[in-house]
């Protein structure tokens, strides 16, 4: 059984954490992971916010020892997390499943380039926790006839999609962020947030988040992990399925 060796404890605790938020969401959720040098990279993708998660781990040897093999395989995201050893800092890959159709359809791997207009972090976490607030306000107004599965969505659909700031970047995109931990303010350790790079989180709120973009795909990074959505619908254009 192939196993992943973890830099350290911390490390593992951090993944355990993202795989137990994306469980809440979904008991059956699975992640999609990759593995090459010294980076793992696990997608996954919480219902309800129609984005892509990813959360960066380092390893504290090169996948295979350094052989030319990759690790690309679709697993549960229950098993993976009962398989991880927090304190030995390793995890035994679980058997792969049938992957979901999100899990065939990732961002590109490179050609990111910043894009402007994004608050800083605290203007962020207000956003989120406003329209949050708006969105159970508005619920509570509904007569109890009026909350129907149509009207809930429409309500849902209006302001979840509502832009951040001077951005493309839809306002599901950061509220997908803070639930999964990743609004936290940054640490003073180099972090890997993305799943080609390694950025080192800094103190202060404009080297927290960044967005980037690459194609149709927006990418909001932190020290913690990013979230990545699509512009438009998902059509051939820098789409990597892999």
């Amino acid at each position: 059984m192939t196993a992943l060796h973890l830099v350290d404890e911390g490390e593992a605790a951090d993944l355990a954490a993202f795989l137990a938020r994306l469980i809440h969401y979904d008991r059956a959720a699975a992640v999609r992971l990759q593995a090459s040098g010294t980076t793992l990279a696990v997608f996954g993708r919480p219902p309800s916010f129609e984005v892509l998660a990813i959360r960066t781990a380092r390893l504290a040897k090169p996948y295979e020892d350094g052989l030319d093999l990759v690790l690309d395989v679709t697993v549960s995201a229950g098993e993976l997390l009962e398989a991880l050893d927090e304190p030995a800092a390793t995890a035994a890959v679980p058997a792969a499943v049938t992957g979901p159709p999100w899990a065939g359809v990732l961002p590109p791997r490179g050609g990111w380039r910043p894009e402007p207009g994004l608050p800083a972090l605290d203007a962020v976490r207000t956003t989120v926790a406003a329209v949050v607030a708006e969105f159970r306000s508005r619920i509570d107004a509904l007569a109890p006839e009026g909350r129907t599965r149509s009207a809930l969505d429409g309500i849902g659909r209006e302001i979840w999609s509502r832009p951040v700031g001077d951005t493309a970047l839809p306002v599901r995109a950061v509220h997908a962020a803070q639930s999964l931990g990743f609004l936290r303010p940054a640490r003073t350790t180099t972090s890997t947030t993305s799943a080609t790079a390694v950025t080192s989180a800094a103190p202060d709120n404009d080297a927290v988040l960044r967005l980037l973009s690459s194609g149709a795909w927006l990418r909001l990074r932190t020290p913690y992990g990013s979230i990545a959505v699509r512009r438009a619908g998902l059509g051939a254009l820098d789409v990597s399925v892999r």
